[in-house]
C-alpha cells in the first residue's frame, strides 16, 4: 500500500487528479451497484410485490448514498481546482435534492395505491390531495436546487417571492381552482370513481374512471374517454346517476299519444265484454256499483243517457294499465307507480306511464320497458282506442285509391 501511495505521489499533478476522479467515480458506481442489485434484490421479498412504485421510490432514495460519496469525496481529489470541486459538489447536491424529491413523489403515489385498495377509497379519493403535496415537494426541491446553484440561502429566495405572487397566482390559476373543486367534490361526496355521470356540455356520458387534481376522466358508453377539468364539475351542471344505482331501480317515464277522436263512452255491451280481462274485473265491479248508485240517487227517472254517468274507454284503459303495472314482476312496487293524462295537444292526448324497473342494468331495463309498451300498444284496440300518428305515404296512397274507386 505504501508503495502504491509512493507511486501515485511520484506522478504528475494532472495525472493524480485524473486518477482521483476515476477512483471516486468507480467507488460511487460500485456502491450504487451494491445497493440496487444486491441489497435491494435481497430485500425484495419484504417489499410489496403488487406494486412497482415502491421499488422506484426506494431506488431513488438509495441513489442519494453514491451521490453523497461524490459530493464529499470530490474534495479529497488532489490537485483539482477549487472551482471544479465546487461545481461537482454542487451538481451532486442538486442531484441529491432531486433524488429525494422523486423518492417522496413515488412514495406518495404508492400511498395512493395502498389507499385505493381500501373499500372507502371509492367514496373518498385522496389522489387530488396527494397531487397537491407532490407539487409542493417539487416546488420546494426546485427552490433548493436554485439556491444551491446560485450559492444563496433558500430564505433569500423566499423573501423575493412576494414580488411575483400575482404572476404565480396567474400561472397556477387552474391548479388553485382544481384544488378547491377537489376539496368540494370530496367533502360533499359529489363524485366517486365508478359513478355514471352525464354532462352534455362536455359530451360526457359514462362511468368515472379516474379523479385527479386537474382532470376527471369519464369513459363513455362507446368506450371513448372524455377528460373534464375538475373545476368544471363544480361550476357547471351535470347529472350523477348514483342515486338510481343505490336505489336499485330505474325510472320508466313514457307516454302513449292517444288519438282524441277515438275517446268515447262505453256501451253496456262493451263493458260486459271487458269482464273477460282478469285485471279489470275488480275495477269494473266497483265502478259499475258506484255509477249505478249515483245514477239512482241523482237522476232517478231520467232516461236521457247524456245525464248519466258512464264508463269511458280511456278511463277503463287507464285502470287496466295501472293494474298491469302493479302486477308486473319486474317493477318495483315500493316506488311511485301511476298512469296519468298530460295536457292534450296537436299530437293527441298523452297518457303517461310512470313506474320504476326493479333493476339498473341497462339492457334489462330496456327489455322491461319495451315489453310493457309492446303490450300496451297491442292491447289498445281492445278498448277501441288508437294511437295518434302523423299521416304517412301509405295513408295518402289509401286516400288516392279510394278517390279513384
Amino acid at each position: 500500500m505504501d508503495a502504491l501511495f509512493r507511486f501515485l505521489g511520484s506522478q504528475p499533478p494532472w495525472l493524480q487528479a485524473l486518477i482521483g476522479i476515476v477512483a471516486l467515480a468507480v467507488a460511487a458506481l460500485a456502491v450504487n451497484y451494491l445497493l440496487k442489485h444486491v441489497i435491494l434484490r435481497a430485500a425484495a421479498p419484504w417489499l410489496d410485490r403488487r406494486s412497482k412504485t415502491i421499488d422506484k421510490a426506494v431506488g431513488w432514495l438509495v441513489t442519494v448514498i453514491p451521490l453523497l460519496i461524490v459530493a464529499n469525496g470530490i474534495y479529497l481529489v488532489p490537485y483539482l481546482a477549487p472551482r471544479a470541486q465546487e461545481v461537482v459538489a454542487n451538481g451532486a447536491q442538486t442531484l441529491i435534492v432531486l433524488s429525494v424529491a422523486l423518492a417522496i413523489v413515488k412514495a406518495l403515489t404508492y400511498l395512493n395505491e395502498l389507499y385505493e385498495r381500501l373499500p372507502q377509497s371509492r367514496n373518498r379519493p385522496i389522489k387530488g390531495y396527494l397531487q397537491v403535496v407532490k407539487i409542493i415537494v417539487l416546488c420546494g426541491a426546485a427552490l433548493i436546487v436554485i439556491s444551491i446553484l446560485i450559492d444563496q440561502s433558500p430564505l433569500l429566495l423566499l423573501s423575493g417571492l412576494g414580488a411575483v405572487t400575482a404572476v404565480l397566482l396567474l400561472v397556477f390559476k387552474d391548479t388553485i381552482l382544481s384544488l378547491v373543486a377537489s376539496v368540494q367534490l370530496s367533502t360533499n361526496d359529489m363524485l366517486r370513481v365508478g359513478d355514471w355521470i352525464a354532462m352534455p356540455s362536455m359530451d360526457a356520458d359514462g362511468d368515472v374512471i379516474d379523479i385527479s387534481l386537474h382532470t376527471v376522466k369519464v369513459q363513455n358508453f362507446d368506450k371513448t374517454i372524455t377528460t373534464i377539468p375538475t373545476h368544471k364539475l363544480v361550476s357547471d351542471s351535470y347529472r350523477n346517476w348514483r342515486g338510481m344505482r343505490d336505489a336499485g331501480a330505474r325510472r320508466i317515464k313514457r307516454a302513449l299519444p292517444i288519438d282524441q277522436s277515438t275517446i268515447r263512452f262505453l256501451s253496456d255491451e262493451e263493458v260486459a265484454a271487458l269482464h273477460r280481462f282478469r285485471l279489470l274485473r275488480p275495477y269494473l265491479a266497483e265502478k259499475q256499483a258506484e255509477i249505478a248508485e249515483w245514477n239512482a240517487r241523482e237522476i232517478a227517472g231520467e232516461e236521457n243517457p247524456v245525464n248519466r254517468r258512464r264508463l269511458t274507454n280511456l278511463g277503463t284503459f287507464r285502470a287496466y294499465a295501472i293494474n298491469y303495472l302493479r302486477h308486473h314482476p319486474r317493477l318495483n312496487p315500493d316506488l311511485t307507480l301511476l298512469v296519468r293524462q298530460l295536457e292534450p295537444g296537436p299530437q293527441g292526448l298523452p297518457l303517461e306511464l310512470y313506474c320504476f324497473a326493479a333493476t339498473t342494468v341497462w339492457a334489462e331495463y330496456e327489455g322491461i320497458q319495451s315489453d310493457i309498451f309492446d303490450h300496451m300498444l297491442s292491447i289498445l284496440p281492445e278498448f277501441h282506442l288508437r294511437l295518434f300518428q302523423e299521416p304517412s305515404g301509405v295513408d295518402f296512397n289509401a286516400l288516392t285509391t279510394a278517390d279513384r274507386i
